[in-house]
């Protein structure tokens, strides 16, 4: 008897772990990205199990050339450290033609404070950022912007399904449009709940894609 509970505990420990490992495996995004249809350059976002949750880093670079001038150049690193649906950490570096923003944050007593030279600014508990790659994030009513450090209200509508191109094939895809000051944007995924991409109204109502490679 002794013997057969050991058994039972033995294969009750393989399939918890075998769960957890299901619920975390690694999985990448790599977006080429157009404005107006002309490729500008990448967006690459990388999930990989961490010590506590989820560790996301991403990585984006445009340059937009007018008459062989870059007239816009942007870079941008991220890495956010997620417990559940909820982040633990961030740190954001952005430049935007020579500006730079920084954004870093961490749960402080079960706050979310942002960090900055001059201040410390609790957010409250679970706070998540417009964290694409999960579709809960479409629930929230505020996201955290990794590029600025607003935290902003958010409005969210469903569009049903679109049609989208992924990897050169139309598909049907559930859509969703992300509206809040300054931002206008929508989010597809697919019947999986996986992201296939998004678009967003830029400056001067540009059309800014992000197409999966």
């Amino acid at each position: 008897m002794k013997r057969l509970t050991e058994i039972l505990a033995l294969v009750l420990t393989l399939l918890f772990a075998i769960q957890a490992d299901a619920r975390t495996d690694a999985r990448s995004w790599e977006f080429s990205v157009l404005l107006d249809g002309s490729p500008i350059g990448y967006h690459r976002f990388e999930l990989q199990p961490a010590a506590n949750g989820l560790e996301l880093r991403s990585e984006a670079s445009f340059d937009v050339r007018v008459l062989f001038i870059n007239a816009f150049r942007y870079r941008h690193t991220n890495r956010e450290i997620w417990d559940g649906e909820c982040l633990r950490r961030i740190e954001a570096n952005t430049r935007q033609n020579g500006k730079r923003f920084v954004v870093n944050g961490g749960v402080v007593d079960d706050q979310f404070v942002l960090e900055s030279s001059d201040s410390a600014d609790p957010l409250g508990g679970c706070v998540m950022t417009f964290a694409y790659w999960n579709p809960s994030f479409l629930q929230q009513a505020q996201l955290l912007n990794p590029q600025s450090g607003e935290y902003m209200p958010v409005n969210v509508e469903s569009l049903g399904k679109r049609e989208l191109t992924v990897r050169g094939e139309r598909v049907l895809a559930k859509a969703w449009r992300v509206t809040a000051e300054n931002t206008d944007l929508t989010v597809w995924y697919s019947d999986n709940n996986e992201w296939l991409g998004l678009e967003s109204v830029a400056k001067g109502g540009r059309i800014l894609r992000y197409e999966l490679t």
